[in-house]
């Protein structure tokens, strides 16, 4: 039987002081003044029409997305969390993670953030190399990555999460290293490591950057920076994701367990589990910022919502689960996605034969070739 499993909120802020080449999210330059008393009230009209979905279910997590969150002032983000709350019932240790780009982030205002309610900050950090934030088109520099991250640090926020990415262009293995060695000396919670993919409908996937290192120098690079995020007490638990003892990412640990989320906002996507009826349902709302703006609340705000059939539930768990380290239960499984485990034996036999999975009890885990390999053995659970 279907179980609805945690519910989170995702809250989409679609502008950017100027889109980034490799982004692929839906994120847009700014052009004129930012509408924040029209897109918040949008996003109010947004969740009222999508809360008959969620009623009688606590929220665990909030997180801020975008595009640049942090370009909204805090007392803006004050008011959408104080509309939420009002209509969902928040849990009372609720995360709530505000996404910031240091280029954005003016002294002062974390604390104005942290008294709006948002416990925990993502900085958008990337690199700490000049040369290759240029490359990558950011608008910030190192000195105000470090400012920024110093500033919430005084300003009493310690829960923060520092974004950086590896296989830059003109990067080598030294410079890859310092970037992780000058995270860790600003002792964040949490660090996010993620390999520079070319995303198709991105400038960088239409034109190339040069420089870029190999397969191998890649994954050499990857390589030390675990070694060296494991040597400085940053465990990995999901692909790109490494955290200090008790610090991981609540709403993202959700997302990879296949939880529920409500999304609200321009291209918000949400996943929900409707326990009544055992459908799982892909909804989202319309992407460009005028249209939403225009009909956030009615009919014409959604962009779909879409039924996850149960066959294709395997692989959509799968997904996101294999992406742990520590794996999922098959009971787990079974409470959400509906599904019994005996209907995922064969794919399950596959992997282990493979040396990519391991089974202990109730738990299923990747091996380290599995997890060298992720792609593949999610493959195995595609089917049609």
């Amino acid at each position: 039987m279907l179980v609805p499993p945690p519910l989170a909120l995702y809250i989409h802020i679609p502008w950017c002081v100027r889109k980034c080449p490799y982004c692929d999210f839906n994120s847009h330059g700014l052009s004129g003044e930012l509408p924040v008393r029209k897109y918040v009230q949008a996003l109010v009209r947004d969740l009222e029409q999508d809360l008959p979905l969620v009623w009688g279910r606590s929220v665990h997590s909030v997180f801020f997305g975008g595009g640049t969150p942090s370009l909204f002032p805090p007392a803006a983000i004050a008011e959408i969390l104080s509309a939420c709350s009002a209509r969902l019932r928040f849990a009372p240790d609720a995360e709530i993670t505000l996404e910031c780009n240091p280029g954005t982030a003016e002294h002062g205002r974390f604390a104005a953030y942290r008294e709006a309610g948002v416990n925990r900050i993502s900085f958008g950090i990337q690199s700490f190399d000049d040369g290759c934030l240029r490359r990558l088109g950011r608008i910030h520099d190192s000195a105000e990555a470090e400012a920024a991250v110093k500033s919430a640090q005084d300003d009493g926020l310690d829960n923060l999460n520092l974004d950086l990415m590896y296989a830059l262009p003109g990067q080598d293995l030294g410079m890859a290293l310092r970037d992780v060695e000058r995270a860790v000396a600003l002792a964040p919670a949490h660090v996010s490591h993620y390999h520079l993919t070319l995303e198709p409908n991105t400038v960088f996937a239409a034109k190339p950057p040069e420089g870029l290192p190999d397969e191998d120098a890649a994954w050499d690079m990857q390589d030390a920076c675990i070694a060296r995020l494991a040597h400085a007490g940053y465990a990995q638990y999901e692909v790109s994701a490494y955290a200090r003892p008790g610090r991981q990412c609540r709403h993202n640990l959700n997302y990879w367990r296949f939880g529920d989320y409500l999304g609200i906002g321009a291209g918000a996507h949400g996943k929900l589990s409707l326990g009544a009826s055992g459908e799982i349902r892909r909804r989202w709302k319309v992407k460009n910022p005028r249209d939403y703006l225009a009909t956030a609340g009615t009919p014409a705000s959604i962009g779909g919502d879409d039924p996850i059939a149960p066959e294709d539930r395997p692989f959509d768990y799968m997904l996101n689960a294999l992406r742990l380290v520590d794996g999922f239960s098959l009971h787990d499984f079974e409470a959400r996605t509906g599904m019994p485990r005996s209907g995922i034996s064969a794919e399950l036999d596959t992997a282990i034969s493979r040396g990519w999975l391991q089974v202990e009890g109730d738990t299923v885990r990747p091996t380290t070739m599995g997890r060298r390999f992720t792609n593949d053995v999610i493959g195995l659970f595609l089917r049609g």
